[in-house]
C-alpha cells in the first residue's frame, strides 16, 4: 500500500502516546487511522458494516484484539 504523510492535530496526551509507541505500534495506529479516514470520507454504509470492514482489514494486517487492547491500555485511549 502506498502512503504519504499528512499532519493532524490531536490533544497532547494522544500525541505523547503516539510518540512513545514502538515503530510497530505506530504503524498499526497509522493503519487504523487511515482506514477510519477512508471510511469517514467514502460512501456511507451502516455503522455495523464500517466497523466490520475496519476490523477485517486490521486483522488481515496483523492487529489482534489483544494488541489493540494493549495499545489502548499501555498508551491511553486516543481521543
Amino acid at each position: 500500500m502506498d502512503t504519504e504523510p499528512i499532519t493532524i492535530y490531536v490533544d497532547p496526551q494522544s500525541a505523547g502516546a503516539y510518540r512513545a509507541a514502538s515503530q510497530e505500534d505506530r504503524q498499526k495506529l497509522d493503519l487504523l487511522l487511515a482506514m477510519r479516514l477512508r471510511d469517514a470520507t467514502g460512501p456511507a454504509g451502516s455503522l455495523e458494516q464500517i466497523m466490520r470492514q475496519i476490523s477485517q482489514e486490521a486483522q488481515a494486517r496483523g492487529l489482534t484484539p489483544q494488541i489493540l487492547s494493549d495499545l489502548l491500555n499501555d498508551h491511553g485511549s486516543v481521543r
